[in-house]
């Protein structure tokens, strides 16, 4: 076992949703939770805008980035700008039932190529020094779960996958849509903790409708780490027991109000280079999710934080809108 294993939590990569910004924000809220990006195809990290699509802030680390392709060549190129980079892992998506990448024929369609996705990792781990992982589905539309997730799991440990992030659900790429594909069909743990069973020395995640940290130590009893999504974007403040509940840290207590307070300043750093308030506060909605005044804050990051001009003392009064006198802060 590589030392990937130190990764017992990620935050999952999000279209439109993990960008910078929001991985900044996280970053408050936990030191060692492996961060993903958005998935950025091979195609545009070789020839797009590469400091917008791949730029970020050193306080991320360690920080993942998501590639989607698949074309051997093309993905090892765009594994190496991106170790280039800085980024601390280069991950493969084999997941997304999106329209757009089933146009591109990757995402989760790959998991009907078992062996041209062993290909593509065996291309980025020749270039990369990094660890190249797998984020998959547990099959594909008539799939059968049992051959298709051991096939992939095969194919892609052999070709020196360091680690495999399963998401527990299947992807029906006819007849649902992305969204539907987040809820239909029924998540399957058990097929996952079959697959760590049969792989005791090979790292395997899982990722999939799960909504707290108990949940998450559950998981953990039958895999190597867990990855939370939607759960952890829309209250992060979750995120701030995480080093401690997960990774076993003992910590100084977060601080929400520092928690805002960096993310003030990190506001005026992005104003100041050409960026608006709203690029940041729209990842910052949900922070105080059930905490009094939150409706107050919500409402004014929603409206004050999305106009032109808009500067950090607007996320200060939505901040001042929060009561925080019943839990002032929350433990890490």
């Amino acid at each position: 076992m590589n030392n990937y294993n130190r990764f017992r939590l990620s935050i999952a990569p999000m279209m439109d949703w993990t960008d910078r910004h929001c991985r900044f924000l996280h970053r408050q809220l936990t030191q060692r939770a492996l961060l993903y990006t958005e998935m950025v195809v091979a195609d545009a990290v070789i020839h797009g805008p590469r400091e917008r699509l791949l730029g970020f802030d050193d306080v991320e680390h360690p920080v993942a980035l998501q590639l989607g392709g698949s074309e051997p060549e093309k993905l090892a190129a765009a594994a190496r700008i991106g170790a280039s980079f800085g980024y601390d892992e280069i991950n493969l998506n084999v997941g997304c039932p999106s329209d757009r990448v089933q146009s591109g024929t990757f995402g989760a369609c790959l998991m009907r190529t078992p062996g041209l996705v062993a290909d593509c990792v065996a291309a980025m781990k020749a270039e990369v020094g990094v660890p190249v992982t797998v984020k998959c589905r547990i099959g594909v539309d008539d799939q059968d779960p049992e051959i298709a997730l051991d096939e992939v799991a095969e194919r892609v440990f052999a070709a020196g996958a360091d680690a495999l992030w399963v998401h527990a659900r299947k992807a029906w790429l006819q007849g649902l849509s992305p969204k539907e594909n987040r809820d239909i069909p029924p998540l399957d743990y058990d097929r996952v903790y079959r697959l760590k069973s049969k792989y005791p020395n090979r790292f395997i995640g899982i990722n999939g409708g799960i909504q707290t940290l108990v949940e998450a130590r559950d998981h953990l009893l039958h895999t190597d780490g867990v990855m939370l999504g939607r759960a952890a974007y829309h209250a992060p403040a979750m995120l701030a027991t995480v080093d401690r509940d997960i990774f076993g840290v003992s910590a100084d207590p977060v601080e929400l109000g520092a928690v805002i307070e960096a993310m003030a300043h990190y506001a005026a750093r992005h104003i100041a280079a050409g960026g608006r308030l709203g690029h940041v506060t729209r990842h910052m909605v949900g922070l105080f999710h059930g905490f009094p005044g939150a409706r107050r804050y919500r409402q004014i990051l929603s409206t004050d934080a999305t106009r032109p001009g808009a500067g950090p003392e607007v996320l200060l009064s939505a901040f001042a809108a929060v009561d925080l006198s019943a839990a002032d802060t929350v433990a890490a």
